[in-house]
Formats: C-alpha cells, structure tokens, sequence
C-alpha cells in the first residue's frame, strides 16, 4: 500500500503533479486558486490509505475514491476550500459525512463523528445543512469511526466534472504552488 507523507507533498514537481493529475483523474488540471487550500486534518497522524485500487476489508480488490487520513479520535476537521453543504451523508459506508461544493469541486469527508437529526448534521459547535456556507478553513466536524472504519480517521474525496481526483496530487500542488508564490 503507498504511503503518502507531508513531506512528499512539498517535493512535487509541474511534471510530477501533471501525470499525478492525470493518472487519478482523467483530464483535470492543476487549479492555481488550490494554494488557498487548507489540510482538512488539523491533528495529524499519517496517511492509512491511498488513492486508487486497494484491497478492502472484505479482501477483494476496489476502487478507493479518496485518501484516508489518521488523526486521533475528536480532532478537529477543517473545511478544504470554501463553498456550500451539498449533502449531509448517514449511511454505512461513509457513515456520517459532508459533501461540500466548491464550484465545479465536490469535496467528500467521511467517517465523522457526531450525529444526523432532522438532516442536520452536528459535532460540538458544528452545526450544518444542505445549503449552509463553508469557508475555507472552517471547522465543519471532527474525525470519527462511523461507517466502514477501521480505526479514527477522515476518508477526504475530490471530485472535479465528476470524476474522482487524487487528493494527495492536490495536495502536493497545493504545496508547489505555495512555494512558487513566495
């Protein structure tokens, strides 16, 4: 299983981040407003899984539309980029989740810890709807075990023209980009 660090998200390079791009998504592009960007994960512990195909809990091969990103149990999770609730999710899969539009982004957090009442989803202060606005950075939950989880992490997805983009390329543009602005 590849393991992604934050390390080797500020080594990219244009070339890097392009066959990255266009490996986990298709014909997506880097963004250049992705600097403004924050790490949904305020705590945090590593990454557990990767982008692509992996071997699920019941061992058969499947697509994984994310990264899962390990923080202990309660931290905070912050917003990617600003936008507005699209979905409040309560299922067994993502168990409890947000899906949040950012213009043509769809940002997808799974695992959260908290509950849905009433279609309104809320963590300690975190309280939030279908339609409620996000800004970038914002606290919007905190990292659970709900769903299919194994242990306390954020499964975070990126879904551009909906198709599923690899997150840890965004984050590593996110990186070169910042580093290319200073």
């Amino acid at each position: 299983m590849a393991r992604f660090t934050l390390w080797d998200c500020s080594r990219a390079t244009a070339s890097g981040l392009a066959a990255a791009l266009l490996w986990g998504a298709g014909s997506a592009h880097a963004d250049s407003r992705w600097r403004q960007g924050v790490f949904p994960v305020a705590v945090f512990s590593g990454y557990t899984s990767h982008f692509g195909q992996r071997i699920g809990p019941s061992g058969s091969l499947e697509p994984h539309h994310g990264l899962d990103i390990a923080a202990p149990l309660g931290s905070p999770i912050r917003n990617w980029w600003g936008g507005v609730v699209k979905e409040v999710i309560d299922d067994g899969r993502c168990g409890l989740g947000l899906l949040i539009q950012s213009g043509p982004y769809e940002h997808l957090y799974c695992h959260l810890s908290g509950s849905v009442q009433n279609g309104t989803y809320r963590s300690g202060p975190v309280a939030l709807r279908s339609g409620s606005r996000v800004g970038s950075g914002a606290l919007i939950g905190h990292i659970g075990v709900s769903g299919r989880s194994t242990g306390p992490h954020l499964h975070w997805g990126v879904r551009y023209g909906g198709r599923w983009l690899n997150p840890a390329a965004i984050l590593r543009a996110m990186a070169a980009a910042r580093g290319q602005g200073r």
